[in-house]
């Protein structure tokens, strides 16, 4: 997992990597904002209202702001990542494993669309985690690290995966790896926390599954029945 996410960051000034690396943080900056903003119109409107988490949107309403855009930013990063990532898998794979055939699997538009399903998926799940976090912080707040990790984790590997494979392969590899790709992503949750680390996230991301994706065996051998 860190030789991974390693090989990815080496990769990261790789002139096939610099169009996706603009736009991606671009996106992911632009969303960002645009989380902000909703999150603080969200807020403004409980805090209007009455009751206890009304009172307490009104005195620390700052304060959640930036904490609701923060988690809900990682969703945004794994839909962001859907768009790029096609065009980062093949450049590790044109660099790192240039025996593979050609990538054979799902459209990037389905690619894509898996993502934005699965985004949303992760966005209702922080939004619901989000009062938690207030009544107990430490439980909610490994409660949404959870979710990032594993949404993020499970999303971006599937996503490469399908590139090399069906559906029902990909899933059935992801359960067999499922322990390294959770830990992976734990950590690009926790990346995705650190400022303008965290626009680099859906390239670096992308990146590192695909290396987890070929760095064994059992998950290059699907990928070359295929050619």
């Amino acid at each position: 997992m860190v030789n991974a996410l390693v090989l990815a960051f080496r990769q990261l000034f790789d002139p096939a990597f610099r169009k996706p690396v603009l736009l991606g943080a671009a996106g992911a900056l632009a969303g960002l904002l645009a989380i902000g903003v909703l999150a603080s119109w969200a807020l403004g409107e409980i805090a209007a209202g009455t009751g206890w988490f009304a009172g307490v949107a009104a005195a620390a309403g700052g304060v959640l702001v930036v904490f609701a855009a923060w988690w809900l930013f990682v969703p945004l990063l794994l839909a962001v990542s859907g768009l790029f990532l096609d065009g980062v898998a093949a450049a590790v794979e044109r660099r790192h494993y240039p025996g593979l055939p050609a990538a054979t699997g799902g459209a990037t538009t389905s690619q894509a669309w898996a993502g934005l399903v699965l985004a949303a998926k992760m966005a209702g799940l922080t939004l619901i985690l989000l009062p938690l976090s207030l009544l107990l912080p430490m439980i909610g707040t490994l409660g949404l690290w959870l979710v990032a990790a594993i949404g993020l984790g499970e999303g971006l590997f599937e996503g490469v995966a399908l590139r090399r494979m069906d559906r029902a392969a990909a899933e059935a590899l992801r359960r067999r790896r499922r322990g390294a790709i959770w830990t992976l992503g734990g950590a690009l949750a926790a990346m995705a926390a650190v400022p303008l680390l965290n626009l680099l996230v859906p390239v670096l991301g992308t990146a590192a599954m695909t290396h987890l994706l070929h760095r064994t065996d059992a998950a290059t051998k699907p990928a070359d029945s295929r050619g």
